[in-house]
């Protein structure tokens, strides 16, 4: 039986982790936890209105946003640059900020079976982000 915080099978959840380059997105609908391609990004006006678009056309409830936790000086300034920036994509729904801390060092491991080349592309195409928007997501899921 599912708690008043847990999501349901019918929640629309969409995670991202904001980059200078690139947007990781995760997706749970249906119950699941799925990567979606990256947005990458040309300026952050074009990123929101991507960001944006994606929303609307998944139906989205609520937006999970990685954050770095704030333990270190110069993380300030990129927990700044990320609130500015979901503050551009005009999302009516609900926001949450999820702790992203080594989200990308554990996606980058999940890659490891890869070759090295086929690592660099998947960092520079923009799924190693997707796949650290999965592992917000999944944070995001285990603090219900």
């Amino acid at each position: 039986m599912l708690d008043s915080k847990s999501p349901s099978t019918e929640s629309n959840i969409l995670a991202c982790d904001v980059g200078l380059k690139r947007i990781g997105l995760a997706q749970y609908t249906q119950g699941i936890v799925l990567p979606l391609p990256a947005i990458l990004r040309k300026n952050r006006n074009q990123a929101s209105q991507d960001l944006r678009a994606i929303l609307a056309q998944k139906h989205i409830d609520t937006l999970v946003v990685g954050l770095p936790s704030g333990g270190q000086a110069n993380h300030q300034d990129t927990i700044t640059r990320i609130k500015h920036f979901v503050g551009l994509v005009a999302f009516g729904g609900e926001i949450v900020y999820v702790n992203e801390d080594y989200t990308s060092q554990e996606a980058l491991e999940n890659l490891n079976y890869l070759g090295r080349q086929s690592r660099a592309l998947a960092q520079k195409d923009g799924r190693l982000d997707s796949l650290s928007a999965c592992y917000i997501l999944e944070r995001y899921l285990q603090s219900l």
